[in-house]
């Protein structure tokens, strides 16, 4: 866990329609994305049809927790009390799959990366929410160095 205690977090909704498999599958230890069981494409951002082929029965799929930084950016102005800048947001080409498939993240403070910059994602465990559903949040690493992909199934992160 970072510095900050989970209370002064600002907690996402793990709840929601579209997003619940990704925190549910977070809380599990897997980072996943959601994947057209017609035509085996990742749907990002998740939807209830695939936007490539109209199916409607997309599963959430595990990917590989590794990735290379596509394009960062600093944030410097403090847009809420509970996000200290400055932080590093990370766009990341996830490992193993097609161009375009990328998630979003950030890194604490000035972060010294560039493109292609290689990261692990590991997962912080932030507790529960009001209703008590685990809020587990996947969160990108400067990998310390490449050791292959990381294992689908959710293996140990670097």
């Amino acid at each position: 866990m970072s510095a900050r205690s989970a209370a002064e977090r600002l907690l996402p909704t793990v709840v929601d329609r579209a997003s619940r498999g990704f925190f549910d599958e977070a809380a599990q230890g897997r980072l996943s994305l959601l994947t057209c069981t017609s035509c085996g494409k990742r749907i990002h951002l998740p939807r209830p049809r695939c936007v490539y082929c109209g199916a409607a029965d997309p599963v959430w799929k595990p990917v590989a927790r590794t990735g290379t930084i596509y394009a960062h950016t600093v944030v410097e102005h403090q847009v809420h009390p509970n996000f200290p800048v400055p932080y590093t947001v990370v766009v990341v080409d996830v490992d193993g799959e097609e161009a375009g498939v990328r998630l979003i993240g950030n890194l604490p403070g000035r972060a010294e990366v560039s493109a292609g910059t290689p990261v692990v994602c590991a997962f912080e465990d932030l507790g529960q929410d009001a209703q008590g559903n685990p809020v587990v949040l996947p969160v990108w690493r400067v990998a310390p160095q490449r050791a292959g992909t990381a294992a689908l199934d959710g293996g140990a992160a670097a």
